[in-house]
């Protein structure tokens, strides 16, 4: 649940004003997290609007061998709007000389103000290759990655979002985290779970206020269990951290920055929306991704996914749910939400955990992988995954 407003205002006295990466304030000291499938442009656009263009906006995950091979669908994920600044690319890679070329080549061609390295992915098929949360473990691959990014960004401020570990017995983040600030990184962002606990359980606050004072040269921000602006102004205030990653809190409530702009400026203001006002947000969610795809049904039906999150905590009855979650039309969108009762008022239930919660998971890694942190062999051409996402 949201705090108060007089909680709120408190926290707010506690906060960070904002953050600094590279040449690039963030205010309030707030950041999108990359979601795959999720943060791309039409996302990113409404996530901008709610907060007032306030805070920093990171597009999916890329993975640096399609960008350097162009892959088509690879260049339309990393389009940004004329009004995004700074326009923001998450990369994900495990060679070095690809990870290299592909920030050269966003430095030389202007397609980014700012680079995150992402080594936190839990998801098997990343893991698998090496990549992701289970990369941090190989600290001399990881060094140069990090080295080879950091010198081929020339002025665009490198960063990079990593999680603890591979599990509790393989904890990386404070090792990560020395080698993040001797290689040049402007700012670490730490998911406070390990790759095991994929998004299950509580995250670990503790661990961020350990890698805060572990690595005070640079900006850490938090990131894990941020639901509510009140959470965000807890978790600074709790664990020293220079701002926050937003996820899965703002997953169908795009408001949630709007609500964060107003938290870290003390005015404690939260948007409690009625259903006919998530609608509207649904219907020009679905418009903007049919307008950034180029045909309205492939908009309409990449919006599928987005809509039990949107209606969480609203009575809305089963056939009517699977009704919407299957339409494929702007009209046939729009007519069935016209059919609910729109004047319901914002559920207090709809706040908190939201997204995928899955449990404790075995880490798929590359055979022997953590016989020796040391040990790079192994991996293969192939590690370099030519899709993007995660």
């Amino acid at each position: 649940m949201p705090s108060s407003s007089t909680a709120v205002a408190t926290a707010a006295a506690l906060a960070p004003g904002s953050l600094t990466i590279g040449p690039h304030t963030v205010q309030p000291p707030v950041v999108l997290a990359p979601m795959a499938g999720i943060t791309n442009a039409p996302f990113r656009t409404l996530c901008r609007e709610f907060s007032g263009g306030k805070g920093l906006f990171v597009s999916e995950m890329i993975t640096t061998r399609a960008l350097v091979e162009r892959n088509e669908k690879t260049m339309q994920l990393i389009h940004f709007d004329a009004s995004e600044t700074p326009r923001s690319i998450q990369l994900y890679g495990v060679d070095p000389a690809t990870v290299g070329k592909a920030v050269r080549m966003i430095a030389e061609e202007g397609l980014a103000d700012h680079i995150d390295l992402n080594f936190g992915c839990p998801v098997p098929k990343v893991t698998r290759k090496g990549g992701g949360s289970a990369l941090p473990y190989k600290r001399p691959l990881l060094r140069a990655i990090v080295r080879e990014a950091v010198t081929g960004a020339g002025d665009l401020p490198v960063t990079m979002k990593m999680r603890k570990g591979i599990d509790d017995d393989h904890l990386t983040y404070l090792d990560a985290g020395r080698i993040a600030v001797e290689e040049g990184v402007t700012a670490i962002a730490l998911h406070g779970r390990t790759a095991a606990q994929h998004y299950g359980g509580t995250a670990d606050w503790d661990a961020i206020a350990r890698l805060k004072e572990h690595v005070p040269e640079i900006p850490v921000l938090g990131n894990g269990d941020i639901w509510s602006a009140g959470d965000a102004l807890r978790m600074v205030r709790e664990t020293g951290c220079d701002g926050v990653v937003v996820g899965r809190g703002c997953l169908g409530r795009p408001w949630l920055f709007g609500d964060l702009v107003a938290a870290f400026s003390g005015t404690g203001t939260v948007a409690a929306p009625t259903l006919r006002e998530v609608a509207g947000v649904m219907v020009r969610h679905a418009t903007l991704l049919g307008e950034w795809i180029g045909d309205e049904a492939r908009g309409v039906i990449d919006f599928r996914k987005h809509v039990a999150w949107y209606l969480k905590g609203f009575s809305v009855g089963s056939d009517m749910r699977k009704r919407l979650a299957v339409t494929s039309s702007l009209a046939d969108l729009e007519a069935g939400l016209h059919e609910l009762d729109l004047t319901q008022p914002w559920p207090t239930d709809a706040d908190g955990p939201r997204g995928r919660t899955s449990g404790k998971n075995r880490v798929v890694l590359p055979d022997g992988w953590l016989k020796d942190p040391n040990d790079c062999a192994g991996l293969t051409e192939d590690a370099e995954v030519d899709t993007s996402g995660g």
